[in-house]
């Protein structure tokens, strides 16, 4: 029973997966969110150039982020005017256009947090201002990995140039 209970803990302590944002220059972790396989989370920003809200829907799939879907409100350049073999255009309540089926798994996954206008992350039912967790014009890049991963990359950050990076 002891080995059981010991095994639950560590794994949660360091294996459990999570959702990590790190800057995307220096490496440096900003916050780490506990996720699931089929878990979603989004980011929403101001279009800088349609001045009109977009929110970018992500899934975690097989260990890896996935574009799910993205909501937008007006065409305009900068959002996606035709749609690609499998993908689907339907209309909210709310007048958004939201297109989705998207295959696309992305292994690098990161945002320039706006100047005039914020970018909000939701994850797990919470909304987080990435303006006040990482600072204006921070580039902040999103992976999925364990929290053991995490703590390794920390302690070794100095070698920035070695595999470490690429992990």
């Amino acid at each position: 029973m002891v080995i059981i209970a010991s095994s639950v803990f560590i794994y949660n302590i360091f294996w459990a997966p999570s959702l990590v944002l790190s800057d995307g220059n220096t490496g440096k972790t900003f916050a780490v969110y506990p996720v699931n396989e089929g878990d979603e989370f989004s980011v929403t920003f101001v279009h800088s150039v349609n001045k009109s809200p977009v929110t970018d829907v992500y899934q975690i799939r097989n260990g890896a982020i996935y574009v799910s879907r993205t909501i937008y409100y007006s065409f305009g350049a900068g959002v996606q005017t035709r749609l690609e073999p499998g993908q689907t255009l339907e209309y909210g309540g709310d007048g958004s256009m939201i297109v989705s089926g998207f295959q696309r798994r992305l292994d690098n996954l990161s945002y320039i947090v706006g100047t005039v206008s914020d970018h909000i992350l939701k994850i797990g039912g919470e909304s987080v201002s990435l303006r006040d967790l990482c600072g204006r014009n921070a580039t902040v890049r999103f992976y999925y990995g364990s929290k053991f991963l995490i703590i390794w990359r920390a302690k070794f950050r100095s070698f920035s140039g070695s595999f470490l990076n690429r992990l």
